[in-house]
């Protein structure tokens, strides 16, 4: 009789991440497709489908708003005129980026499919632990995925064929004037995926919050093109566009994601506000 108790209650535990899922499912594709497209789906392909739509939505919006911001309203405030990339560009790396957004969401979706199947350390509720277990939980997740997506990064780098035929697609975009926010996403869908699997795995070492995860997860989205969009922040410790621009220009600088804690520890840190005849930065702080 214990073990049928433990069995249901494991199963009822389960079955909470399944109900958030169809919940979210349900408000998002039921207000903007017709109930005929998506209501008879097997569940892992509405998840998918509510993903796909959602990260394209997030992707198109923001970097649209981004670039109207501050290539037209905005117009030589944060990007001097020279720097901004052409329209041909940008096309390009929406075409880039669009085709491989079927495969990016495809992680996702199986992210979830796991948590749902009760397989990794995920939690329905912030209440289960506690709000300041919850905080620790996030920073220790956030730190697993600094790290993996630092190595995953610069192994795409150093390891030649996943290079040439994976991350060179990415890197055509290698000069400022090049580098917009859409070409946060940009990539190979293959090597998307790589660097976007520290997030997956650590599901299984870290407990973390379900929504967390999946609000982390589309997050990257907005990051990415942040940190393509020229501009120095200068917000220490933060990996921001003055320090991913470097790498675009040197290749072998500056893989981190969030902060820039990883390429300090490993040597591979390269600041922008150095004076150096590779990239030249204004006092304004542009980049330029």
């Amino acid at each position: 009789m214990m073990v049928g108790n433990i069995s249901s209650s494991v199963d009822e535990y389960k079955a909470l991440f399944v109900e958030e899922t169809s919940f979210y499912n349900r408000i998002f594709l039921g207000s903007i497709l017709p109930p005929i497209l998506w209501e008879n789906l097997p569940h892992f392909f509405q998840t998918w489908l509510r993903n796909y739509i959602g990260g394209s939505l997030l992707y198109l919006g923001s970097g649209f708003l981004w670039c109207f911001v501050i290539y037209y309203w905005k117009r030589n405030l944060y990007i001097p005129k020279d720097c901004i990339p052409s329209k041909k560009a940008m096309i390009l790396q929406i075409c880039v980026a669009m085709k491989a957004m079927p495969w990016y969401t495809l992680l996702p979706t199986f992210s979830e499919h796991v948590i749902e199947m009760g397989w990794t350390r995920c939690f329905p509720r912030i209440s289960d632990v506690g709000v300041p277990t919850y905080l620790g939980y996030i920073l220790i997740y956030l730190l697993i995925v600094e790290f993996g997506i630092y190595w995953a990064h610069r192994e795409l780098h150093d390891i030649k064929p996943l290079y040439k035929y994976l991350h060179a697609i990415h890197h055509i975009y290698n000069k400022q004037n090049t580098l917009s926010p859409f070409a946060g996403l940009a990539f190979h869908p293959l090597d998307g995926i790589i660097q976007a699997i520290p997030h997956f795995l650590a599901l299984f070492l870290v407990p973390i919050h379900f929504t967390t995860h999946i609000t982390l997860i589309f997050i990257e989205g907005l990051w990415t093109a942040n940190i393509h969009d020229c501009i120095h922040g200068k917000v220490w410790p933060v990996m921001g566009a003055g320090y991913h621009t470097i790498h675009h220009t040197t290749y072998r600088h500056n893989y981190g994601h969030y902060t820039l804690l990883m390429d300090w520890i490993f040597g591979t840190l390269r600041d922008p506000t150095l004076d150096d005849d590779d990239f030249e930065f204004n006092k304004s702080k542009k980049v330029c």
